[in-house]
């Protein structure tokens, strides 16, 4: 068995390339399984099978045939899980930073997958043999709240209410300098043309993306932040901060690491990860449709970090009317 997918070039995608166009298109298909699919011609454009280099033009439809995962072949691994919240439908952890979702490239193994493959015996089938049960990610250096299917049927609707942006996601960050509550930063995301594993707003080829300071407690030279996201594109905090001149603490890919600092903050040196933590996930359950709240604590690192940090026991600022980044 298999699923047709059937997508029409707009003019604002044009003379992109095949592969990056499926990439941006196709967010829960891995970038390896596109390139499989259209090595062995699972991909058509205007009739035609075409290579992953192939530059699309406006109108062009592509036909992409996606055969049904097979059920996961990889290696279970007995790493342990902290374990928010389980059912028979599907289960939440709270992910330590380090650990890689799903393998991939130099992370053939220790991935949050193969620990699940350890603890959950039946998970969802739909992610293909690299993802099983994968709804949505956070990065290697992000801790905090993932939810993970166990079966197809949930795993489809969790992946619906992503899409449709009906789940609330909520994190903490630490960044350099003054942002106030209520900031929103509307700029587009994509690839960075020059450094692949780079995302940035500056991008030809960009998706749209979200983000919003709920709550703001100013430090010395630093914001610790409650940030809410309504797209989830990849690093999306992460760019956006940046983007403003307010970098997340400990962020080298995104100049957030600075050798240089006052007395007073000289904890944040110690930072070995970027200060990102996903702190709550809220969905509705696709067996009844209750709502579910999950959260997880600041891991001990970033905890020892902030008791080490001055102003803390000032009052955070309330959340003020949004104001558009430029």
């Amino acid at each position: 068995m298999s699923t047709l997918i059937e997508l029409a070039v707009t003019p604002e995608q044009a003379d992109q390339r095949l592969d990056h166009y499926l990439v941006s298109m196709l967010p829960d298909t891995s970038r390896a399984r596109l390139q499989r699919l259209i090595a062995e011609g699972q991909v058509v454009v205007e009739g035609r099978e075409a290579r992953a280099n192939l530059h699309l033009r406006a109108g062009d439809r592509i036909a992409v045939t996606l055969p049904d995962a097979a059920p996961a072949t990889m290696t279970a691994e007995a790493i342990p899980l902290d374990v928010l919240y389980e059912d028979q439908d599907l289960i939440v952890i709270n992910k330590p930073a380090g650990m890689v979702v799903h393998p991939a490239a130099g992370h053939a193994s220790g991935t949050l997958v193969n620990a699940l493959l350890h603890h959950v015996t039946d998970l969802s089938g739909i992610g293909g043999e690299e993802r099983p049960g994968i709804v949505h990610r956070l990065d290697r250096g992000t801790s905090g709240v993932m939810v993970v299917a166990k079966n197809d049927r949930t795993h489809r609707e969790l992946t619906r209410q992503f899409q449709a942006r009906e789940v609330e996601k909520e994190y903490v960050a630490l960044v350099w300098g003054v942002v106030h509550a209520g900031r929103r930063i509307d700029a587009a995301i994509g690839r960075d043309p020059a450094q692949r594993q780079k995302m940035t707003a500056r991008a030809k080829h960009a998706r749209h993306a979200v983000t919003r300071i709920t709550r703001a407690i100013h430090l010395p030279g630093l914001t610790l932040c409650q940030v809410a996201i309504l797209t989830g594109r990849t690093h999306q905090i992460r760019v956006h901060l940046a983007e403003i001149g307010h970098p997340i603490v400990g962020d080298s890919t995104y100049g957030g690491v600075h050798r240089r600092v006052s007395a007073d903050i000289k904890a944040v040196q110690r930072l070995e990860r970027p200060f990102l933590h996903a702190a709550k996930l809220v969905f509705q359950h696709p067996a009844d449709g209750r709502r579910v709240e999950c959260v997880a604590p600041l891991p001990p690192e970033l905890v020892s970090v902030l008791q080490d940090l001055p102003g803390l026991d000032e009052p955070d600022e309330e959340e003020q009317p949004e104001e558009e980044a430029q």
